[in-house]
């Protein structure tokens, strides 16, 4: 399993954004569904998100993107960034494996 970092940035003015944060967020319901996603939640102040999940490969990760309501409507732009995790708390050990 990998995992993956991805950085969102919005690229148009919250009015817009907020028109599609209902679609965005029903959308990563599914990828939790699905156990893409770990965890998500915009950036402090709100100029984009964070996304964290896992696949066997970025494909997957890929796919997630090209899906959701933010890219398909032009909101935001994506950085996707692999991390290969050595050490965490132990409430993670369920998450991550070596």
């Amino acid at each position: 399993m990998k995992y993956y970092l991805i950085n969102l940035r919005y690229i148009v003015p919250i009015e817009q954004v907020e028109q599609h944060t209902v679609a965005h967020r029903a959308y990563l319901k599914t990828q939790y569904d699905a156990g893409v996603l770990l965890f998500s939640g915009p950036r402090v102040p709100r100029t984009g998100g964070v996304l964290f999940g896992r696949g066997e490969n970025i494909g997957v990760i890929e796919t997630m993107i090209a899906a959701d309501p933010f890219k398909t409507t032009g909101t935001a732009e994506y950085e996707i960034i692999e991390i290969a995790p050595t050490t965490w708390a132990p409430a993670l050990d369920g998450v991550f494996k070596i």
